[in-house]
């Protein structure tokens, strides 16, 4: 699985870049045809609350997408995760149906 991080307005720290990984790591386990992971971090408006937005687009066979803006980048990735593993179960379940 290829991850691509890409930071725009700011320099992501390696930290940040450690857990972006661990957590779209989790994807993972709940698809084996996960390709390609494309994450997007971005700074709002600088200087307000809930100003960090964090875009995850999953190429699965098909397309998945979750954006969310939050207090801090960690929270926005973990609330993305939770959007896209619930997208990933209902892709399962419709291909289950099938």
């Amino acid at each position: 699985m290829e991850v691509k991080l890409q930071a725009i307005r700011f320099e992501p720290t390696e930290k940040l870049q450690d857990f972006v990984q661990k957590k779209v790591g989790k994807l993972e386990k709940f698809s084996d045809e996960i390709r390609k992971v494309e994450v997007s971090l971005k700074v709002v408006k600088p200087e307000t609350a809930m100003n960090k937005e964090a875009s995850i687009r999953v190429n699965a066979g098909t397309e998945l997408f979750a954006a969310k803006v939050c207090d801090t980048f960690e929270e926005a990735i973990d609330n993305c995760v939770d959007a896209l593993l619930r997208q990933l179960q209902k892709s399962k379940e419709k291909q289950a149906n099938r």
